[in-house]
């Protein structure tokens, strides 16, 4: 069998709906995805797959949310990219997040909008 070479994507989303929505469109885009449902389940799976490229993750989350996902991830891989998604108002991102480009999407979004960004990330 060939190797997998498909971009791997970490999607963290609480809402369990619009989590297996995303991650079969990204799937059909082309895309590998591995799926958490907060952020305490999405950096053990960061950790244990190094080839992850991209981090698309909701803000508001239980256990960890989003903010503290991305810092505690970027420790683990410094090169990773980094999309956030949420359905509130515009709330500044912590400091150590600015020096970053992170780009955020507010729900409601268009999920092939999604998969556009998250192509281009990753290209």
């Amino acid at each position: 069998m060939a190797p997998d070479t498909r971009p791997n994507i970490l999607l963290a989303e609480d809402e369990a709906m619009l989590r297996v929505l995303a991650v079969e469109m990204l799937e059909d885009a082309g895309f590998k995805v591995f799926e958490a449902g907060d952020g305490v389940e999405a950096l053990d799976l960061l950790k244990a797959n190094p080839q992850i490229a991209l981090l698309v993750s909701d803000i508001k989350m239980p256990r960890m949310d989003g903010y503290a996902l991305v810092e505690a991830g970027l420790l683990v891989k410094p090169d990773l990219k980094v999309l956030l998604m949420t359905g509130y108002a515009q709330e500044p991102p912590p400091q150590v997040l600015k020096a970053r480009e992170i780009q955020i999407l507010h729900k409601p979004f268009n999920l092939e909008k999604l998969c556009a960004l998250a192509a281009e990330m990753v290209a």
